[in-house]
């Protein structure tokens, strides 16, 4: 079961994170204030189910590679503090900052700063959870038996 759980929640936390910065581009550069809010406002309950997901990945990937030595799952062991401290200590605070500061209808430059450190740091999580999707799905099909 916990081989399962690991992809699923990999995937779930990766589809969160894109719909996060996706929407936050597109609102940015084509929504009203009232959409930037509504998007900084649902990216705060969307933590909810992203907090879960990234627990998972982390506590199913420590239990299935913890004595791995393959070099795939040894980047990824290297790729999940990286990403667990983007996220809480870059991406937590900026995005309750964000908010705050949208609700408040102050889209200053420190609004617009905070932004630009949210994209990229969203952006350098999308690029490490890729790439330990991408290495986990090759070691995964390392695994299948060949055909005779």
């Amino acid at each position: 079961m916990i081989r399962k759980l690991h992809p699923a929640a990999g995937g779930t936390a990766f589809l969160i994170i894109l719909t996060f910065w996706t929407s936050t581009v597109i609102a940015e550069l084509f929504g009203s204030e009232a959409a930037v809010l509504a998007v900084k406002t649902a990216i705060l309950w969307g933590m909810l189910a992203l907090i879960p997901a990234m627990a998972a990945v982390g506590m199913s990937g420590f239990r299935l590679g913890a004595r791995s030595r393959h070099p795939r799952i040894a980047a990824k062991r290297r790729r999940m503090p990286v990403i667990a401290a983007n996220g809480l200590f870059v991406l937590v605070p900026c995005a309750f900052f964000l908010q705050a500061k949208a609700a408040a209808g102050e889209f200053s430059g420190s609004f617009i700063a905070v932004q630009g450190i949210e994209l990229l740091a969203g952006g350098l999580n999308l690029v490490l959870i890729g790439l330990s999707l991408r290495d986990g799905l090759l070691v995964a099909r390392e695994r299948l038996p060949r055909p005779a």
